[in-house]
């Protein structure tokens, strides 16, 4: 009685782990197709992308904005078209990998996937607000050098240099607002930043301007008194 009672259980569990499994297999083999289809596609789509940005001639754009030779300072090669290409691959890939949880019904990958196409805007985002600072700030720093050289003022490259650093900083900080990493840390530091800069400006006024200053008060109270 005991023998066929414990037959009984472990036949009984066999049948529902076969049942388990039987109902399981369907769904595994979708997701694995998912997958293979998924991939293929996000492969073929990074390269259509890949060579549509390089048919634009964006990095000679770029190259021209003064881009390039920062990325030959931190030893990168300049190369939107893979960059972008790569970035568009990953979101299918993510995507596929989306499809296949789904099917498989695991629901915290599912969630974790979600959140991470959801960040994906701003990423880009941010991107666009790094490559729009390079661009401002090429423009912003010929700007300034021109507009110095041609009143013949002094340090005319110094201003550019700084004119062009002030917009890429704030551009960092921006696109790392925009990431939500260290939000605190980031406001903190735009304050600081903007107090480096009215400090500076004030001592510089103070000690070196003193003299024009002083000069710029007479004039006015002498005309005030004429009136």
């Amino acid at each position: 009685m005991f023998v066929q009672t414990w037959a009984d259980v472990i036949n009984f569990t066999l049948q529902n782990l076969w049942a388990g499994f039987m109902l399981f297999l369907p769904n595994f083999l979708g997701a694995i197709v998912i997958l293979v289809v998924g991939l293929v596609i996000a492969a073929g789509v990074g390269k259509l992308v890949e060579k549509l940005v390089d048919a634009l001639k964006l990095d000679r754009l770029l190259e021209q904005l003064g881009l390039g030779k920062i990325f030959e300072r931190a030893d990168l090669r300049l190369d939107s078209g893979h960059f972008v290409g790569v970035l568009v691959q990953w979101f299918f890939v993510v995507v596929t990998l989306l499809a296949v949880s789904d099917v498989l019904k695991l629901a915290a990958f599912s969630d974790f996937l979600q959140q991470v196409l959801l960040y994906v805007p701003n990423i880009i985002i941010a991107v666009l607000i790094m490559l729009a600072g390079v661009i401002t700030a090429a423009f912003l720093a010929r700007l300034i050098r021109a507009s110095v050289l041609a009143a013949r003022l002094h340090s005319a490259h110094f201003l550019g240099a700084l004119t062009k650093w002030s917009v890429l900083v704030f551009a960092f900080l921006a696109a790392l607002s925009q990431l939500g990493i260290a939000g605190a840390l980031v406001n903190t530091l735009i304050m600081g930043f903007v107090a480096m800069l009215a400090l500076a400006g004030g001592l510089a006024f103070g000690l070196g301007g003193r003299d024009v200053a002083s000069a710029w008060l007479e004039k006015l109270k002498s005309e005030v008194s004429n009136r």
